[in-house]
């Protein structure tokens, strides 16, 4: 295992799964960056000198190639697909809305739920959906190195997000963590263009996944009559080939459609995020094409349902049609957590006590281990050490999430007290990485043993 530890696994390739060498972040046919926005001129002459290379495709993250679309020129314009496409079903049976997070409010100012119907129409899909996506730009601070020294500068950028719940206060925007990474100010513009301020509930870098807030009090009445509440569906039951329609805020111009199919399930990607850690998702891939400003927008069924989060494509020139969204089965558990839960104060943090190496699909495949967390070095006094957990194991599931990082535990450790009581389910090294699950009572974070 010293190998594994010292010298890296060699690069082999895999069907399902596109690894880190992979990722274009920045270079190439595509310079979308979510802080530096060129020129589609600009962009257009890199395409023709940048050569195609010994890579047949690269992935890259919405977040660092062209899921946001950064500069003060693109700015928000909201526009009804029925117009482009106002033909009209021929028949139309609807059912009960299908909500996976009810909301939680007895307001007057209850936000509608899209309809659940059995259509083929996208104008109508489009229609019904389009009310349930917001345009969020993201306003941070970018700092430049220059010979003179070091100067900052307002920079803003462009995603999408689905509003998915409300309760007495607030109305629950999903989005990309890279959409409102780095955020001084989150602005939602909802599809009658009416734009108030948001705030982040919670993100979770280890899935890319982020709730923002927005006050019902800060909507217009007006708004709040416009605006719905997305109705969820089961991404889990898809099948290859149905077909799919993508609703986001595609180069900051504001809502635009497109429409294709489910190309592929359990697409395994990993993209390195902007804060260098890495982002591993089993994704649903689609040939629907996606474009800058899709980042958090939504992959929908036939029936006008949520089925996916976007968050990836393929960039290279010589590849089409290769979009990819996060599962919605897969996000809505820990969209519900970031809603229902507050992070825990300092006082009452949490720590598990392990020292641990994120096991790559290139070191799984090198050294025939499960994915998950390779656990390094386990703290005498922790929690980990009194469950029996050893050095050499591999986590793999945490609290009821699937690992893939040791960002995957601290995502889930912020939310949960010390003296809570969890199941870790591990891979012994002494037993051939046959699972055992253990359960593992946290201890405080400021009292750890080092």
């Amino acid at each position: 295992m010293s190998d594994f530890l010292d010298n890296g696994p060699e690069k082999r390739d895999s069907e399902y799964s596109y690894k880190r060498e992979d990722i274009n972040q920045g270079e190439g046919t595509y310079s979308w960056t979510p802080y530096d926005y060129e020129s589609k001129d600009k962009i257009k002459d890199k395409s023709k000198k940048d050569g195609f290379g010994k890579k047949l495709v690269k992935v890259a993250a919405l977040a660092l190639v062209f899921g946001l679309v950064s500069g003060a020129s693109f700015q928000a314009a909201s526009y009804g697909m029925r117009q482009l496409l106002p033909a009209e079903p021929t028949s139309e049976q609807t059912v009960e809305p299908v909500i996976a997070l009810p909301q939680t409010t007895d307001s007057d100012q209850k936000v509608n739920v899209t309809t659940v119907s059995q259509t083929s129409d996208i104008a109508l899909i489009a229609d019904n959906v389009m009310p349930a996506i917001v345009q969020v730009t993201n306003v941070g601070i970018q700092e430049y190195r220059t010979l003179f020294g070091i100067y900052t500068q307002d920079v803003s950028s462009a995603g999408s997000g689905i509003i998915i719940s409300q309760d007495d206060e607030y109305i629950y925007i999903a989005s990309n963590n890279h959409v409102v990474s780095g955020a001084q100010t989150l602005t939602i513009t909802f599809c009658d263009e009416e734009a108030v301020t948001g705030e982040i509930k919670g993100t979770d870098n280890s899935c890319d996944l982020a709730v923002i807030a927005v006050k019902i009090s800060d909507i217009k009445t007006e708004t709040m009559a416009k605006i719905k509440v997305a109705s969820m569906g089961a991404s889990d039951l898809l099948m290859v080939g149905q077909g799919c329609v993508v609703i986001g805020n595609a180069l900051g111009y504001g809502q635009s459609v497109t429409s294709g199919v489910i190309s592929a399930k359990d697409r395994v990607v990993e993209l390195e995020g902007d804060d260098g850690e890495m982002v591993v998702n089993s994704l649903l891939q689609t040939d629907a094409a996606v474009n800058p400003g899709n980042s958090g927008g939504a992959l929908l069924n036939m029936d006008g349902e949520v089925i996916g989060i976007v968050s990836a494509k393929y960039t290279n020139e010589a590849v089409e049609g290769m979009g990819y969204a996060i599962p919605i089965d897969y996000a809505l558990g820990i969209i519900q957590q970031m809603i229902n839960s507050e992070v825990v104060n300092d006082i009452n943090a949490s720590y598990f006590g392990i020292g641990g190496v994120d096991i790559t699909s290139e070191l799984a495949a090198q050294y025939d281990l499960p994915r998950g967390v390779y656990v390094q070095q386990v703290m005498e006094g922790s929690g980990a050490a009194a469950a029996g957990i050893e050095q050499g194991d591999v986590i793999t599931s945490f609290n009821g999430r699937t690992v893939t990082s040791m960002s995957t535990i601290q995502n889930v450790l912020q939310y949960l007290p010390a003296g809570t009581t969890i199941d870790v389910v591990v891979a012994k090294a002494s037993d051939e990485y046959a699972e055992t699950t253990y359960q593992v009572t946290l201890t405080h974070k400021n009292q750890k043993v080092q």
